[in-house]
C-alpha cells in the first residue's frame, strides 16, 4: 500500500493501476463503519483508494475544524490490514491554491440544501461536493463508497452525478451501529460519559418511530412529539421526515420515508445526525 500526500504522486500511481478503482472518501479518524466502506470497496473492486482529507472549506466558522479528530498513521494501518491499494492524504494547500472566497465551487441547488444539515451549516454541502467532485476526477474511480448515515449528503451527492453525468457508480453502505445501536461517527470520541447515555435517545426515537409506524401511526406530528420526550436532556436540531426519492418533507410517513435527526449533546456540544429508513430497515 502507499500513502500518497500530492496530486502528481497519486495522478502517476492511477495510471499504473489494472483493472476498477473503487473510492473510499474520508475525511479520517476512521472507525468500523469507515472500515464498512472499505470492505464492500475491497470486494467489488481490483483496487481501492481511501481519501483521508479534514476538508476545510465544508466547515463553517464556528465549526470544529481544528479539533477535528486525526489520526493518519492508524487509519493507514487499518487501510493496510484491509487490502487497499492508495491512502491519499493531501495538505489543504495541495487540495486548494487559493482562498476560500476565490474558489469555484460545485454549489448543489438550494431546494435541497436549504434543509436539514444545510439549513444550520450554510455552505456545507458546496465543500462536500466540490472535494467530492476532485476526487472523482483525480482517482478516476469506478465506483465510490458512502454511508447511509449522512443520508442528505448521499442523496446529493447522488444528484450531483446525475446532473454533471459523471462516469462513476455511487455505492450507499447501510449505517453501522454500536451494540447499543449509537450510530457510529468520528465525532462519538468527543462525548462525555453523560453525553454518551444521552446520545442513545437519538437511535432509541429513531426505533420507536419505526415501530409506532408498522403500528400504523403515519402522521408526522404525531410521532415527533413522542420522540422529543424520548430525547428530553437533548439539543434536537431538527426531527424531519422525507421521501428518499425527492428529499421533499413530509406530513405523513409512508413506504418511502427517512427520517432524519441532528441534535446536540450538552456537556461536549457535539452536534450528531441519525435516520432511519422506516420500510427497508430493520
Amino acid at each position: 500500500m502507499k500513502i500518497i500526500d500530492n496530486i502528481k504522486e497519486l495522478k502517476e500511481e492511477i495510471k499504473n493501476l489494472k483493472g476498477t478503482i473503487g473510492l473510499v472518501p474520508t475525511m479520517g479518524a476512521l472507525h468500523n463503519g469507515h472500515l464498512s466502506l472499505i470492505k464492500k470497496a475491497v470486494s467489488e473492486n481490483d483496487n481501492v483508494v481511501v481519501s483521508v482529507f479534514v476538508n476545510p472549506i465544508q466547515f463553517g466558522a464556528n465549526e470544529d475544524l481544528d479539533k477535528y479528530p486525526r489520526s493518519l498513521e492508524n487509519d493507514a494501518k487499518l487501510c493496510d490490514e484491509q487490502g487497499v491499494k492508495i491512502v491519499f492524504a493531501p495538505k489543504i494547500s495541495e487540495m486548494y491554491s487559493d482562498e476560500k472566497n476565490n474558489l469555484t465551487l460545485i454549489c448543489p441547488p438550494y431546494e435541497v440544501v436549504d434543509k436539514l444539515c444545510g439549513k444550520s451549516r450554510p455552505g456545507h454541502f458546496d465543500g462536500v461536493c466540490s472535494v467530492v467532485a476532485k476526487l472523482f476526477n483525480l482517482t478516476k474511480a469506478n465506483r465510490a463508497y458512502f454511508g447511509q448515515k449522512d443520508a442528505q449528503q448521499l442523496f446529493i451527492v447522488q444528484k450531483m452525478v446525475r446532473d454533471l453525468n459523471f462516469d462513476i457508480e455511487i455505492v450507499p453502505c447501510p449505517i453501522v451501529r454500536e451494540s447499543d445501536n449509537l450510530a457510529l461517527s468520528s465525532r462519538n470520541q468527543y462525548l462525555t460519559q453523560n453525553d454518551r447515555a444521552l446520545a442513545l435517545n437519538i437511535s432509541k426515537a429513531l426505533f420507536n418511530i419505526k415501530k409506532l409506524f408498522l403500528q400504523g401511526i403515519k402522521d408526522t406530528r404525531a410521532l415527533v412529539d413522542v420522540s422529543l420526550k424520548i430525547m428530553e436532556g437533548l439539543d434536537v436540531e431538527y426531527i424531519e421526515f422525507v421521501d428518499k426519492n425527492t428529499f421533499n418533507f413530509q406530513t405523513e410517513a409512508d413506504r418511502n420515508t427517512i427520517v432524519l435527526i441532528a441534535a446536540r449533546v450538552p456537556e461536549s456540544n457535539t452536534r450528531l445526525i441519525d435516520n432511519i429508513n422506516l420500510w427497508d430497515e430493520m
